[in-house]
């Protein structure tokens, strides 16, 4: 691991011009997957070419840049990002960061297909807590869904991660017609396991193969549904993201709901995301970016980071384009979720 120095200099904290600060990173490691969810990606994706990825190594100094700007909480996303080769040496060294006090924490957001023979390592580099996408519990729907037969493998994965001392949250995109009648044996599930769970609402992301509103569920219409069979209280719960929680009496156990299109929740929002090739999206919602590849590969990567940091925070907008307009999604951009990352 490359030697730095141990406590990180405060720099100006990015803060966006609605005053928001900046405080979570959300860095896409990889666009390699391998799944291929229906909603995420199409069955033959074209994948990046190697040199457009950044290095670990360039991920490294990215994330230290960011921390220096006031980040304290970073999320690796792909893509997969426990598919990426060497990819634990890249959390290894954020979890040092965490030990010398310049982040609170690291999370992953993971399909789960690596965690079996993963977790305890995860564990020992410092991780607390992941999140795993898991939409069914059904091998025939996964299947259909992911367009692959791994449910073993991620239920495997998801018990070992517990065992191993992880706090795992279950994130579950809500779809009409595909897992709708499960969602309420999914929350069920979680309880009994000891693991949250987080309803997600698709979004307007890439060109996929089913339309996006034939699979739109309203998670406005989900919760009374769960509501009649555990009584949910509003929680003011909060673990940097866009979710919004509610506890479930008497289980310790947390339901979370995130709603970029019933619900917007943008007025808080105090992150950025970041490509594996460098480009930082603003926001989830937009197709503006700014090019930190380009400053990384730099003479002067130091102050022409920081340059396009500012640049980039500068533009940030108040909130993303999604919405639902005569039964239609509105504000839809081009790239697919894993190219943005989760």
């Amino acid at each position: 691991m490359p030697d730095d120095v141990s406590h990180i200099p405060a720099s100006t904290p990015l803060q966006d011009s609605f005053g928001r600060r900046i405080t979570y990173l959300r860095l896409s490691v990889t666009d390699r997957c391998d799944l291929r969810c229906r909603y995420c990606m199409a069955e033959h994706m074209t994948f990046l070419p190697k040199p457009e990825v950044l290095t670990l190594e360039e991920m490294l100094s990215l994330s230290r840049a960011f921390m220096e700007r006031g980040v304290r909480r970073i999320r690796l996303t792909g893509g997969e990002p426990l598919v990426r080769k060497n990819i634990l040496w890249l959390i290894e060294a954020l979890g040092d960061e965490v030990k010398r006090s310049n982040l609170d924490e690291i999370t992953i957001t993971t399909n789960g297909t690596q965690l079996a023979h993963m977790s305890h390592t995860l564990a020992q580099f410092g991780l607390k807590r992941i999140n795993v996408s898991l939409d069914t519990l059904q091998a025939d729907k996964f299947a259909e869904i992911t367009r692959r037969d791994r449910l073993t493998d991620v239920m495997n994965g998801i018990l070992t991660a517990r065992d191993a001392g992880l706090k795992v949250k279950i994130n579950t995109v809500a779809l009409k017609g595909k897992n709708e009648d499960e969602l309420i044996d999914i929350l069920d599930w979680c309880v009994s396991e000891g693991l949250d769970l987080t309803l997600i609402e698709t979004m307007p992301l890439g060109d996929v193969a089913d339309a996006r509103e034939d699979n739109y569920l309203p998670l406005t219409a989900v919760l009374p549904r769960l509501g009649e069979r555990w009584a949910l209280t509003p929680s003011g719960h909060r673990t940097g993201g866009p979710a919004r929680y509610y506890d479930i009496a008497e289980t310790g156990r947390k339901l979370g709901l995130i709603t970029p299109l019933t619900g917007n929740f943008c007025d808080g929002c105090n992150r950025v995301r970041v490509t594996c090739t460098g480009r930082i999206y603003m926001c989830l919602g937009q197709d503006d970016h700014v090019d930190l590849r380009a400053a990384l590969r730099s003479d002067n990567p130091q102050a022409n980071l920081h340059a396009a940091l500012d640049k980039a925070i500068g533009a940030k907008p108040k909130g993303h384009d999604f919405a639902m307009s005569d039964g239609r999604m509105v504000g839809k951009v081009g790239r697919h979720m894993s190219h943005t990352g989760g």
